[in-house]
């Protein structure tokens, strides 16, 4: 099956907040990208609610309940006691847990799943008694024992920290490694059991490939890119160019 498309809608969000006003609209843009294509929505809910706010939750979550019940709504964060509330609040079908300081300005690192398992397993086990599917960010690096410490931790997923792939759009001759490693990363964990998701600076250009070298690939998340490719050719075509790159038939 090829890689499902969840579109997250954080940079919107940002530019709305930008002037405060209630446009460009994040559920109005959530509507259009699911009616093209995608199979979800993503939203990082940052403490000081810089781009999606807290009150965006139940409005993703009643767009998808009411008008595309077949669609997943994925909640990534840093595992606070605030950020645990709103997972209970908004039912997600999907949270995916990454290592951020509430400073940084996007996710830039995966777990130490050595370091942080003891932590990572109670987490997972409170958001897996909630009906959740736990996915946990992780560095591409090809470090198959830090997988399997990850997959003792309970989780259902990783999604693989792709940005030093994306990092790469100037510089092609670099990537084929960094892919490598993320294939490797992949494959230690299917074999474990855990299913792969993608995500960060993905973009139409280096999808193929990344799909290529894991073809199991079950989700990406894309924010950025797929953002900005709307302001030139609109968000459902984005949409649909995107879920081609990941090799769906639409």
């Amino acid at each position: 099956m090829p890689a499902k498309l969840s579109v997250n809608l954080n940079a919107i969000a940002m530019l709305r907040n930008r002037r405060d006003l209630p446009w460009p609209s994040v559920e109005g843009l959530g509507r259009i990208a699911l009616a093209a294509g995608a199979s979800g929505l993503t939203v990082h809910p940052r403490p000081d609610q810089r781009h999606i706010r807290f009150s965006d939750l139940p409005v993703i979550r009643n767009l998808i309940d009411d008008e595309f019940p077949e669609a997943e709504f994925n909640i990534e964060g840093y595992p606070t006691e605030e950020f645990l509330e709103l997972c209970a609040g908004a039912q997600p079908e999907q949270v995916t847990l990454v290592p951020d300081d509430p400073s940084q300005a996007t996710s830039d690192h995966g777990w130490d799943f050595r370091k942080h398992q003891a932590f990572l397993t109670d987490v997972v086990s409170r958001l897996k008694k909630m009906g959740f599917r736990v996915s946990l960010f992780a560095d591409g690096d090809g470090d198959a024992e830090a997988v399997k410490a990850a997959k003792a931790t309970g989780a259902d997923r990783i999604e693989l920290y792709t940005g030093p792939y994306g990092g790469c759009y100037d510089a092609p001759e670099r990537a084929g490694p960094i892919l490598e490693g993320l294939g490797k990363t992949a494959d230690a964990a299917l074999a474990l059991g855990l299913a792969v998701n993608g995500g960060h600076d993905l973009t139409v250009a280096n999808l193929p490939a990344l799909v290529k070298r894991i073809p199991d690939l079950a989700e990406v998340s894309i924010g950025h890119g797929l953002t900005a490719d709307a302001l030139e050719y609109g968000m459902a075509e984005t949409v649909r160019r995107f879920c081609r790159a990941c090799g769906q038939k639409i």
